[in-house]
């Protein structure tokens, strides 16, 4: 991945998705060739001169401070995980990218009994590219259980969750708003191949999906930076049927770009109760 057009990317995209009502510019009905606000206009606000940051869009300045960046980012109305990951393609614009394989990666046995233990809580560890390393019973019924449940133990045909969410007809089923779904995959990708710039499994991905799917290739070109938390979805499962599952992301501090995640439901809440018979008897 090229960083330096990718940062003039993401600007360009930012400033793109901004409107001068938005910005508490005036608007006077003149015809604008591109969307959004001018590069004059954002740079004003930013209290840069034009050139500057026209030469920041085009990759010719690598050396932005982080006040300059942080000025840029409350123009363009950034949210905190888009500034940091502005913050981080400036870092790595200025050295090309070493090409490198993508390291092998493998839930810790310490993961592995974690997950055991908790049966009735469906969870999975996921790596950078967000496959899926391990899962319990109860993850993989919730989740795939149309795929082979030892599937995450083959490192060459892991069960790939962005894959999964833009490819896998039954994935897509499973969530009643798929489009919220896909764009958490899509901004933790951004977010994971701004830190690994030339991870050659990342790009293949990204190469992947832009062209086996639109719906990815729309957003991927959006730049969505959305780093995975807590988050709500509603599922339509074919057993289990209607529940609202709460998932919440831990990352692994031994391993910084692995997560644990956790699928519970709201205290009291029928899908509660739906989530803890389903879980007990797929695990027995």
């Amino acid at each position: 991945m090229d960083v330096r057009s990718t940062l003039g990317e993401f600007l360009q995209a930012k400033r793109a998705q901004l409107t001068p009502e938005a910005v508490g510019l005036p608007h006077y009905g003149d015809r604008r060739r591109v969307p959004g606000l001018r590069r004059e206009e954002l740079a004003m606000l930013a209290g840069v001169s034009a050139g500057y940051y026209t030469r920041l869009e085009q990759g010719q300045s690598l050396n932005a401070s982080p006040e300059v960046l942080d000025a840029i980012a409350r123009a363009m109305r950034l949210t905190t995980a888009e500034r940091e990951h502005l913050h981080v393609l400036s870092a790595g614009a200025g050295h090309r990218a070493r090409v490198t394989p993508s390291p092998a990666e493998h839930a810790s046995d310490d993961l592995r009994a974690l997950l055991a233990a908790m049966t009735t809580v469906p969870a999975l560890v996921l790596g950078r590219r967000n496959d899926v390393l391990a899962w319990n019973r109860a993850g993989h019924a919730l989740l795939a259980g149309h795929v082979d449940v030892a599937a995450p133990d083959d490192p060459e045909n892991r069960p790939s969750m962005p894959r999964m969410v833009f490819l896998d007809a039954p994935t897509r089923a499973l969530y009643r708003d798929w489009a919220a779904k896909a764009r958490a995959v899509v901004g933790n990708l951004r977010i994971m191949t701004a830190r690994n710039p030339g991870d050659v499994g990342l790009t293949a991905l990204i190469g992947e999906l832009a062209i086996e799917s639109p719906e990815f290739a729309t957003m991927w070109a959006e730049h969505v930076v959305e780093p995975c938390g807590r988050d709500v979805y509603e599922l339509d499962h074919p057993v289990a049927g209607r529940l609202e599952v709460i998932q919440q992301t831990l990352r692994v501090p031994q391993e910084p770009d692995q997560s644990l995640v956790t699928f519970t439901a709201e205290p009291g809440s029928g899908s509660s109760m739906t989530l803890a018979t389903y879980a007990q008897s797929v695990t027995g």
